[in-house]
């Protein structure tokens, strides 16, 4: 995956202009038509246009992929372009951020976009109460100010060469500012397409907009809609009787089926997700340093992923940072399956002969609960007896993920290393979801995020890895490749983007009928 140079991001957000001159490669010619439904997983019937309470595909494709803008996005070649954002600059200390921002632009109201919309989202994210996602992002914001209508200063707490990559965070959708509360009921945004039905938790409607900044480079659907199947099994039976043109999370077990279909496509890219068991190490007995070692080599890493990923994946090391970033220290040993050293570490933490509950739920991600009765499996052997409880789907994220002692969980991972570490494991931060609190870890990961030195970053997240790998409060077992699959029909640039399902959750903008 391509990327550019932080010095060039630091100084003149080159990047921004990589597709802006065409949009498209040369030899793409598409022309809008027709209307594109998209078969979806994690919708819930609590969702809304408040970006802050966004976490799974659903909402994350309707919003900051079709209905909202952020300032910036990750391109499918992986480059950071401009969204709202035309252009930027920093400091050399990469500590004072200006953006220029899109003139003409409006929102679906027919308001226009100018720099109190950007200041006003921004601060949205910022009341410590609310528990945005994105809290991590915006509390290293010292102030923000507009310099004129399309232009906004913003300077940090602390240098960070990462930043106009977090803005290209899904929860940072921009709103208009005096309207935003409104805006989160009725969808009120930037993007290319615009509302026309809603009904949370079953299907999203949508038109596209005329008259579009974007025009000539994307958008090239009439129409959009987003059906919810959080069963798998329906979900690619849709997909099979044409009933949607495209669906995301297949099973892995299902690609041999879409493969022998002539008229199906798969659509597979490596890129950080992986499959995790986070811990709550404030509660006994995963307090306990020595229970955390046990159960990571209590469970088979290659056997998750012959069995769960039939291949679609690899090995990793209880740590986020993946394949996909800058940064992966590939050369940290893997903590390899064997019982004894479980047994080991067990006897050290006087818990010999344990009992713990693994909550799951089916639908989170496909294989979820068979990656947890193989977990269950490879334990007895350590002599961990692994209880596997069955959650509710639909409650799965309000009322077990952070809140029961241990679960499963899937992360899409992020770009950035800075990114993706303080997003999950910075103390205080929201979607925190193991509460794991060393002290050296969270000071080298607030150095880090301000150094500039390129050699020095890399050896600080080189130690960062190490540290989550010994010591932190997840079994991180496998990486998994997202799966996709969708009809011949549909066309796109020749790149996918590996950041999120369906080429960084914008298919909807990106690709065609062809």
């Amino acid at each position: 995956m391509r990327r550019i140079g932080r010095r060039s991001l630091l100084t003149t957000g080159a990047a921004a202009g990589v597709l802006a001159a065409t949009g498209l490669p040369l030899r793409a010619a598409p022309t809008r038509s027709g209307t594109l439904r998209l078969g979806l997983s994690g919708a819930s019937p609590f969702d809304s246009w408040d970006s802050r309470t966004h976490r799974d595909n659903f909402m994350i494709m309707a919003a900051h992929g079709a209905v909202f803008d952020t300032l910036t996005q990750v391109a499918a070649s992986g480059e950071l372009i401009g969204e709202l954002a035309e252009s930027w600059r920093a400091t050399s200390d990469a500590l004072v951020w200006t953006f220029k921002l899109r003139k003409g632009v409006q929102f679906h109201s027919g308001k226009a976009f100018v720099a109190e919309d950007v200041i006003g989202s921004l601060q949205l994210h910022m009341d410590v109460t609310d528990q945005s996602p994105a809290l991590p992002i915006v509390s290293s914001i010292a102030e923000m100010r507009k310099i004129n209508a399309h232009e906004v200063e913003i300077t940090l707490t602390a240098p960070n060469a990462d930043f106009p990559f977090l803005l290209a965070d899904y929860h940072l959708c921009i709103y208009p500012a005096e309207q935003a509360e409104l805006a989160m009921i009725t969808g009120n945004g930037t993007g290319l397409y615009q509302v026309e039905s809603f009904e949370p938790g079953v299907n999203l409607r949508l038109k596209r907009v005329e008259s579009h900044y974007k025009d000539g480079k994307e958008g090239w659907f009439n129409e959009v809609e987003l059906i919810a199947f959080d069963d798998e099994t329906e979900r690619v039976t849709a997909l099979l009787e044409g009933q949607v043109h495209a669906i995301d999370r297949l099973p892995p077990h299902r690609v041999p089926l879409v493969q022998s279909e002539r008229r199906l496509q798969l659509s597979e890219v490596t890129g950080n997700q992986h499959l995790s068991f986070p811990m709550l190490t404030n509660i006994a007995p995963f307090d306990d340093m020595n229970l955390r070692k046990a159960l990571k080599h209590a469970v088979d890493r290659p056997g998750l992923v012959q069995h769960v990923l039939q291949g679609h994946g690899a090995v990793a090391n209880d740590t986020p940072i993946g394949p996909a970033n800058q940064f992966f220290a590939k050369d940290i040993p893997v903590a390899s399956y064997d019982p004894d050293r479980a047994r080991h570490y067990l006897a050290k933490a006087g818990l010999a002969g344990l009992r713990l509950d693994l909550s799951v739920a089916n639908h989170q991600y496909p294989g979820a609960l068979k990656a947890a009765l193989l977990y269950q499996e490879t334990a007895k052997a350590a002599g961990i007896d692994i209880n596997v409880k069955r959650e509710s789907d639909s409650t799965y994220l309000t009322d077990v993920w952070r809140q029961k002692p241990w679960c499963t969980c899937i992360w899409s991972g992020r770009l950035t290393e800075d990114w993706m570490l303080s997003t999950m494991s910075q103390t205080g931060a929201p979607w925190n979801d193991t509460l794991w609190d060393n002290a050296q870890y969270q000071d080298l990961l607030l150095s880090a995020r301000s150094e500039l030195d390129t050699a020095k970053r890399r050896s600080m997240y080189h130690d960062l890895q190490h540290l989550m790998a010994l010591e932190g409060g997840a079994v991180v077992p496998v990486y998994a490749n997202y799966l996709d699959a969708h009809s011949s029909k549909l066309r796109n640039s020749g790149a996918v983007g590996n950041v999120f399902n369906m080429d960084n959750a914008r298919l909807i903008e990106r690709w065609w009928f062809g």
